[in-house]
């Protein structure tokens, strides 16, 4: 198991997984976010590539739309 940081939150993953894996497991809508990884903001087209290890720092920032 793994302890990374979410949101300023931990949380526990069972094994080291993709980035994009886990935003999959989340049910989180890949077009409405963007993802600062430990403290640096990425592009989407890293998200496979990035493999969440322990002690990682992840931001999920949501697009939010207001008139």
């Amino acid at each position: 198991m793994i302890a990374i940081n979410i949101n300023g939150k931990k949380e526990t993953l069972d094994e080291e997984i993709s980035l994009l894996e886990f935003l999959n497991a989340k049910n989180i809508d890949l077009n409405a976010v963007v993802i600062e990884y430990n403290f640096e903001v990425i592009d989407r087209t890293s998200w496979q590539e990035i493999v969440l290890k322990a002690a990682d720092n992840l931001e999920i920032l949501h697009f939010v739309g207001g008139g």
